[in-house]
């Protein structure tokens, strides 16, 4: 894009009115650089001479530049990455003024929200929601606003000091009433147009902030799980289970269901422990990494199919005297195996299936008719739903559940794992799977418009 310098002639006329310009700015060089002292000078100068206005002011019949600012949250002082993108972008305007544009540089802070919520708990030592009921939830809004606001002026003192040039005597920011109307018109014309909708669904949950998470909210870091293969008996069969694997043995007490893939191979294996013999079915190209998971050395194949033969075949849960809710739970394919194209080959190839815990299980279960079963609160702590888990925090019931898997003689294998999984961003608290009524969006109906105008 091109731009619209001034003449030499207009240009000199133009700073001939700042304290010293011309020659008598010219002087001997300090014999040692001293940043503090020259950086100290510099502001002084800026400010006394009114440099950043006059800039403006000369540039004001330019061609426009509009720049949006990308608002950081008010949540404490810069960091280095703001400092990168504010100096980033204070390069690119002063660039397009030298080349005569009239720049809007209007700053802008996010000052509403879970981030400032979090600071404002840590604050105030609030550990949950409903010490924020406690307080009042006026006086907390009103002390997030006073807090976003000291931050603001904070902030833009830093930014000033770094000597970035923009408007900073007038930063738009979240909290006005022009931006929150601004969503709420938004809102309201996408549930004009039937874009906005309520649904029950099984999302990413923060049981910290308490609150669902967007897959753009996830951050991924290393964490140390279980990982246990568990034996769930065949009804008609009692001497032969089904042997699946998970890292998230507190989603066991919500199982509905057992997915296999129609067209994998699964193995019948026969499994000898002293006087014990017992069959389990797996998928046959992991026979020998899964029969070396639980120790087993003498074993054979006694029979081989595929899973869409598999399908239909019904099961005992292994937790049902401690979850009174398995033991009562109907429907067609409730505790039974299901077809689904979405199994991975890999581990058993026979996978566990809570439709109140997975976006993927949730799907299959829709599908299916099975009940969304999500005995689990906001805080991550069980319900009375959980039978004798009520109450404990799912992760630390992780250990309970595999003794009493242990104890049921259903457990064939507990290892752990390191693995990536998923953190809130705001808080680093590992996110959890559970399913709660949400508001979303219609993208499909308006995706091409919204491509066009990208």
């Amino acid at each position: 894009m091109g731009g619209s310098p001034l003449r030499g002639d207009e240009e000199a006329s133009r700073w001939s009115e700042f304290p010293g310009s011309g020659a008598a700015m010219i002087k001997q060089a300090e014999k040692a650089y001293a940043p503090l002292e020259v950086e100290k000078q510099v502001q002084e100068f800026w400010d006394r001479a009114k440099v950043y206005a006059k800039t403006v002011a000369a540039r004001s019949k330019g061609e426009d530049f509009y720049f949006g600012d990308g608002p950081p949250f008010t949540t404490g002082s810069i960091h280095l990455g703001q400092v990168l993108n504010k100096t980033t972008k204070d390069a690119v305007l002063r660039f397009r003024r030298m080349r005569g544009y009239h720049v809007r540089d209007q700053p802008g802070y996010d000052m509403h929200g879970l981030p400032i919520e979090v600071q404002v708990e840590k604050t105030l030592g609030i550990t949950n929601k409903k010490e924020i009921e406690d307080l009042g939830i006026e006086t907390f809004i009103t002390t997030c606003r006073t807090f976003a606001l000291d931050l603001l002026n904070k902030m833009t003192d830093q930014f000033r000091a770094l000597g970035v040039w923009m408007d900073w005597d007038r930063p738009y920011m979240t909290i006005r009433n022009e931006f929150i109307e601004a969503a709420w018109w938004t809102l309201g014309r996408a549930h004009e147009r039937g874009l906005l909708y309520e649904a029950l669904r099984s999302t990413q949950w923060c049981s910290r902030d308490e609150t669902a998470l967007a897959d753009a909210e996830i951050e991924y870091s290393d964490e140390t799980d279980p990982s246990i293969y568990v034996k769930f008996p065949l009804r008609d069969r009692p001497a032969e289970s089904l042997l699946i694997w998970t890292t998230t043995p507190w989603t066991l007490p919500a199982n509905l269901a057992i997915a296999v893939h129609p067209q994998f191979v699964y193995s019948k294996v026969k499994v000898v422990r002293g006087e014990s013999v017992e069959f389990l079915w797996t998928m046959e190209a992991t026979v020998p990494i899964v029969m070396a998971r639980g120790g087993v050395t003498a074993y054979e194949v006694a029979e081989t199919t595929t899973g869409d033969k598999l399908v239909g075949l019904a099961y005992a849960h292994p937790l049902a005297d401690k979850v009174p809710y398995q033991g009562t739970v109907t429907g067609e394919w409730v505790h039974r195996v299901v077809s689904s194209s979405t199994v991975e080959a890999e581990h058993t190839g026979l996978v566990h299936t809570a439709p109140g815990h997975g976006p993927e299980d949730f799907e299959l279960g829709q599908t299916l008719g099975l009940p969304v079963f999500s005995p689990v609160d906001g805080r991550g702590h069980f319900t009375n739903e959980a039978g004798v888990y009520a109450d404990k925090p799912v992760k630390e019931a992780d250990a309970v559940i595999i003794e009493d898997l242990r104890a049921a003689n259903a457990l064939f294998a507990a290892e752990t794992l390191v693995h990536a999984y998923g953190h809130c961003w705001r808080c680093k608290t590992p996110i959890l799977y559970r399913a709660t009524v949400q508001w979303f969006l219609r993208v499909t109906p308006i995706k091409a418009k919204m491509v066009d105008e990208v």
